[in-house]
């Protein structure tokens, strides 16, 4: 078989994937966008060129060789971008996971690595493959090495052969160094001629072949200026083409014999793009290989068919088992139970049909050890038993002890503490088209050791909880709010179905109406789904400008079209077209398929985000679009359950912000919140150094993000992004907004420190979120999680806050004996319906429960506001 061997430039396409795409996070908070480029080239790359070997190079500091040639040699280059840096290991991770060999050279930059591998392959008869964003190595082309440059974008490459550079520039690859002696190249601040540009060095070369020929016969040279600038700057010319020459001959510790590719390992990428949350690439792998049965012990339990009072106790362990995620739908398949009278397996139907299990079951002196208790509290409420007495939840208290542990099942939680006399869901039940549930015996046997796992590792965790100071925590926080959340969920938010059809009736007349502008405007009709026919009309048809091209022809992804924004009509068209379908699709039609009984309930995940954060599901209510009018009249379909009631929504003012300014203990932003000052005109007034009447609406908005962007950890990069500056001016914004809040640089400083020395960092309330990065030697994983460390105790305290409140919240409704109910949690805002005549008393008694839910430095403040729908009410 034909050998051939894959060189990739890491450096230069991490750039590209980071920069064509727009910033990512994972559920953890990390950036993943130059990650998920990444693995999508590989990806293409593996499918189309399927290589024998392969290596990743990568530049190993900012120093090489040719700084002694010249010490200014890519100076001027701005900071690689935090939000880039951190990504560098799990581009690395990547690699390892894939069992691709990466490598780097200290003093020499990845293109010497890959000029040196590629000269070895060529002389060794492999067939050599460069990939690059940078036209450097189109120096390595020849009749064996053909160099991929990226374009705009990861995955649309341009093919450098020696025919296609003649074609380009009219001259051999070798020659590329020359061009670039006497061009120069900004981007490695490599100095060339001055005055000579990519044209005028192309027609010096096709004249003079070589640099050095030309400056022995610079007197042949046309043209007065050209020739005092070549005569002047000759020793720089020379230079510039030593420093744009690859070196061939690195001392390189690794030989192609170590670059051999045996094929994806997907047992390794499988939780490395799980942990990252890249689920549509999870897709592409496939159902996971089902693990080989462990041998486990025998256990004793009575499988009872008639439930009686007898089998119960005062302190009971409970497991309650809903296969599917989604347990507002799914049936119970299963109960188990064990406590000091033994253990035992509850078939469903017998557990539904006694009269003893729903007793005890809502008896709330009889307590209750479960995991999951939302989860089991709402399947239950849904066969009309209200599960009563749960004093302990063992998911909640995985949870707190360790957030970033990724949680799966009772046997992943139950294996951290000891216990491993129990298989995982996915190997008891199997997975994806493979999954059924066993014969009963088999499920009566899982379900009861389940149960005994839970009872295994009770002790060690409240051990755990109590050594954390997080018992406060655990039972007077999460423990109620699970039982808040799980009302909510019960309860739904009904859905006025006809005003969403409806909608979507507008908005297909809308799609229509600019389907026919498109078409008037393209002049014929096509499917403008189709990016291949769209391509075709816009590049062939109307002549615009190719911006990149894909492997089945023109790209007409989002970032092509606005760069093509001005340059005709119908691209404006198009992209109101799209964002419309999308609307249409993702939101009328599928808000419409998850309505039961006119009702949605999504479930809210208690136990997924590292801050503390609440997130929702199925479908996802705190993440509908109201950035677009048309997304925000979506919330005109979400109504009162009941006639002549009404949606009341509340949500706090700034609050992360008010809890900066307390854990900072920053006198100025203490004292702006204490005055009621409009705190990003403060800002402003003290980043600009101007008066409050001089201050712009510009200047505001640029404060008011660095005002958020501090909370959430935001770089220099991010903040230009975000606000279209260039990133000195938005280092200079935030280095002007610590030196006008002193104390919140301290509070930087320290959380670190304590960081550093701890090992985690803890909110308000002690919720725990531990950092093992803090003190890595990698230089990229130790600054992410300095940031982390910075925003967690002010995101997580904020989460906090508003848990508290939800809680208080039910407590406060159920005493005033109001029939206002507790719909939703969407990030700062809580959302009810009540009856029109009970306003009043919400207006009292909503934000004196919210602004007083716990005590700051500063005040909290609440704002309401209340109409017929959830739009209305904003």
């Amino acid at each position: 078989m034909k050998k051939k061997l894959i060189l990739i430039d890491g450096n230069s396409i991490a750039y590209r994937a980071f920069f064509a795409l727009p910033l990512l996070n994972n559920d953890k908070g990390v950036h993943t966008n130059a990650v998920y480029g990444f693995t999508m080239m590989l990806m293409k790359i593996l499918e189309d060129e399927k290589p024998t070997h392969l290596l990743v190079a990568f530049d190993a500091g900012k120093t090489t060789f040719r700084h002694k040639t010249f010490s200014e040699y890519k100076g001027g280059r701005q900071k690689t971008p935090p939000e880039l840096s951190e990504q560098f290991p799990y581009i690395r991770e990547l690699l390892q996971s894939y069992g691709i060999k990466h490598y780097e050279l200290e003093n020499y930059e990845a293109d010497d690595i890959i000029g040196t591998l590629s000269l070895q392959g060529e002389k060794d008869g492999y067939e050599v493959i460069v990939i690059s964003g940078d036209k450097d190595l189109t120096q390595l082309s020849s009749d064996k090495t053909t160099v991929y440059i990226t374009r705009k974008g990861i995955t649309d490459i341009e093919s450098y052969t020696p025919e296609h550079i003649q074609e380009k520039y009219g001259l051999t690859p070798d020659r590329i160094i020359d061009m670039k002696g006497l061009m120069g190249d900004s981007s490695d601040n490599i100095p060339g001629v001055p005055g000579v540009g990519e044209k005028t060095a192309i027609k010096l070369l096709k004249e003079f072949e070589t640099l050095e020929n030309l400056l022995v016969s610079i007197d042949k040279v046309s043209g007065k200026k050209l020739k005092e600038k070549l005569e002047e700057f000759k020793d720089q010319a020379l230079m510039s083409k030593e420093l744009a020459t690859i070196t061939r001959e690195a001392p390189l510790t690794v030989g192609l014999g170590e670059l051999e590719f045996p094929g994806m390992n997907e047992e390794k990428l499988r939780p490395f793009f799980k942990e990252l949350g890249f689920n549509s690439l999870l897709d592409k792998l496939g159902d996971a290989p089902v693990e080989e049965e462990e041998e486990l012990e025998a256990i004793e339990y009575e499988p009872v068919k008639e439930i009686t009072k007898e089998i119960f106790a005062d302190e009971n362990t409970l497991y309650v088992e809903v296969l599917e995620d989604n347990y507002h739908y799914a049936p119970i398949i299963g109960i188990s139970l064990v406590n000091e009278k033994g253990a035992f397996y509850l078939p469903i139907e017998a557990a539904l049909e006694s009269a003893a299990f729903k007793e005890w079951a809502e008896d709330e002196t009889k307590q209750k050890t479960v995991y999951d208790a939302k989860r089991s509290e709402v399947a239950l409420r849904h066969k009309g038993i209200h599960l009563k007495g749960i004093t302990f939840d063992c998911l909640i208290a995985a949870y707190l002890a360790d957030p970033s542990a990724s949680i799966d099942d009772v046997a992943s939680v139950a294996k951290k503490y000891g216990f491993t006399n129990i298989q995982a869901d996915e190997v008891f039940y199997g997975k994806g088209a493979k999954r059924k549930v066993p014969a009963e015996e088999m499920l009566a046997d899982h379900l009861v050791r389940k149960t005994f796992a839970l009872v295994a590792i009770q002790e060690k965790m409240e051990e755990e909880l109590k050594a954390n100071g997080q018992e406060e925590l655990f039972h007077q926080l999460e423990m109620p709010l699970s039982l808040v959340l799980a009302d909510m969920e019960s309860t739904g938010v009904q859905v006025d179905v006809e005003r969403l059809q409806k909608m979507g009736a507008e908005i297909n007349d809308r799609l229509k109406s600019i389907e026919n502008r498109i078409y008037d405007l393209a002049g014929e009709t096509f499917n403008i789904n189709s990016p291949k026919q769209l391509g075709v009309i816009l590049f062939e048809k109307l002549g615009l400008p190719v911006v990149k091209k894909t492997k089945t022809g023109y790209s007409t992804s989002a970032d092509v079209l606005e760069t093509l924004a001005s340059s005709h009509d119908v691209i404006k068209e198009i992209l109101e077209f799209r964002q419309l379908g999308k609307l249409q699709s993702t939101y009328i039609e599928g808000l419409q398929k998850v309505v039961h009984n006119g009702k949605i309930h999504t479930r809210f995940n208690q136990v997924l985000t590292q801050t503390g954060r609440l997130s929702s599901i199925d479908p996802n209510l705190q993440n509908i679009p109201i950035r677009l009018e048309e997304g925000r009249k979506i919330r005109q379909a979400f109504v009162p359950s009941e006639k002549d009631w009404i949606i009341f929504a509340a949500d706090y003012s700034q609050i992360e912000l008010r809890v900066l300014a307390h854990i900072a203990n920053d006198e100025k932003l203490i004292e702006a919140f204490r005055e009621d000052h409009d705190i990003h005109t403060e800002t402003a007034m003290s980043v600009f150094h101007v008066e409050a009447d001089e201050v712009t609406s510009n200047m505001r908005r640029h404060a008011k993000a660095v005002n958020f962007g501090i909370v959430y950890g935001i770089s220099d990069y991010g903040l230009s992004q975000s606000l279209n500056i260039t990133r000195k001016e938005a280092g200079k914004f935030i280095e002007r907004y610590l030196e006008s809040y002193p104390g919140v640089k301290t509070y930087m400083e320290e959380i670190v420190a304590d960081a550093k020395q701890q090992g985690y960092v803890s909110t308000l309330l002690h919720r725990r979120r531990y950092l093992p990065d803090i003190t890595s030697r990698n230089f990229n994983l130790r600054s992410f999680a300095e940031r982390t460390a910075m925003n967690t105790p002010i995101q997580g305290s904020a989460a906090d806050i508003i848990k508290k409140a939800m809680i208080e919240m039910a407590n406060r409704l159920e005493a005033e004996g109001l029939k206002a109910k507790l719909l939703l949690q969407v990030h700062d805002e809580l959302i009810f319906e009540a009856p029109k005549d009970e306003i009043e008393k919400l207006k009292e008694i909503v934000p004196d429960v919210m602004e007083n839910a716990v005590e700051l430095s500063v005040p909290l403040k609440v704002d309401y506001s209340y109409g017929d729908t959830w739009f209305d009410a904003k």
